[in-house]
């Protein structure tokens, strides 16, 4: 299957490239703009260094390329940064992504899977969330995803052979286990990976984001899923649409919450240091709980439909 990557140079990209490799099954080619990305990150395929908003070298590549489906990460993702420059993650994340759909309905490309994220669902009452639970984003950057998310579903309701995947990640953690990728963007927020580079001296101090939240400990509580399991995750719905599954929306989480402080605790613990750590106010845009509710699979019925179809 020849394989359009959007965003394929990135942190959760790059792992999914490498897996698709690895499988020597397909024919891969990755579009980044390398703006967080890195050139030496994609692995296996053809990597081509393109903003997804140039729409027409985006429809040129299409013609050329001959994509049979499309696995699309490309997207800023930072929820502060959002709430301050709500039109940058729109123009980005939705109108691009729009674009990106349009490509695939003029050029006959019927499966996609899309790179979404658990922000979509906002503050729920409890914390704990299914695939049904209401979608109502408290940021700019979740509701650009539900946006793009809305969009899917409108263009495979008027094209019914358009099918797609929708992963709703919660908080993506660790490295590829051989050590050939990870978390290489500088300036990234993930906690885990800010916790280990101040434990190592990178960084002179940690910020705890407020701890005043309703959680045990005061500070946001977070479900972290591997990359590894979560790039599975994207070749399960690959293979899934492949063998004519039906377009499905899934959670990607462990069903299991950890709070900053808990976080931050084991990272001193392992790495055997007691680095400094600062409280400040919260950010904008952060809800206080947010984890999947637990089931057998680790991407949250993915597997059980999957085995149905």
């Amino acid at each position: 299957m020849k394989v359009l990557v959007t965003g394929g140079a990135g942190y959760i990209g790059s792992h999914v490239v490498k897996m698709l490799g690895e499988t020597g099954n397909h024919d891969i080619v990755t579009v980044d703009n390398l703006s967080t990305g890195r050139r030496d990150a994609v692995l296996y395929g053809k990597l081509v260094e393109m903003d997804l908003s140039d729409f027409s070298g985006v429809d040129a590549l299409f013609e050329k390329e001959g994509f049979e489906a499309v696995i699309h990460f490309a997207a800023k993702i930072v929820v502060p940064e959002s709430v301050s420059n709500p039109l940058l993650y729109y123009m980005n994340n939705t109108v691009n992504t729009t674009n990106l759909i349009k490509c695939c309905l003029k050029h006959g490309v019927n499966r996609f899977i899309f790179s979404s994220t658990a922000a979509v669902y906002g503050e729920p009452a409890t914390g704990i969330v299914t695939e049904n639970t209401d979608t109502v984003p408290i940021n700019p950057y979740g509701m650009s995803k539900l946006m793009s998310e809305q969009i899917l579903k409108d263009a495979g309701f008027a094209h019914t052979d358009f099918k797609f995947v929708i992963l709703r990640y919660f908080n993506v953690a660790g490295a590829d286990p051989d050590g050939s990728l990870g978390q290489n963007f500088p300036d990234a927020t993930h906690l885990i990976k800010v916790a280990c580079r101040t434990a190592l001296g990178k960084r002179e101090s940690l910020s705890v984001f407020g701890t005043d939240y309703n959680t045990p400990d005061g500070t946001g509580v977070r479900d972290y899923i591997h990359v590894s399991d979560l790039s599975s995750a994207h070749i399960s719905a690959l293979n899934y649409l492949d063998s004519g599954g039906r377009s499905e929306i899934f959670n990607c989480g462990y069903g299991e919450g950890s709070s900053v402080l808990e976080v931050i605790e084991s990272v001193k613990k392992v790495s055997g240091t007691d680095f400094k750590v600062e409280i400040v106010p919260r950010r904008a845009g952060d809800p206080a709980k947010l984890i999947a509710e637990q089931k057998d699979t680790q991407c949250s019925g993915l597997g059980a439909a999957i085995s149905e179809s």
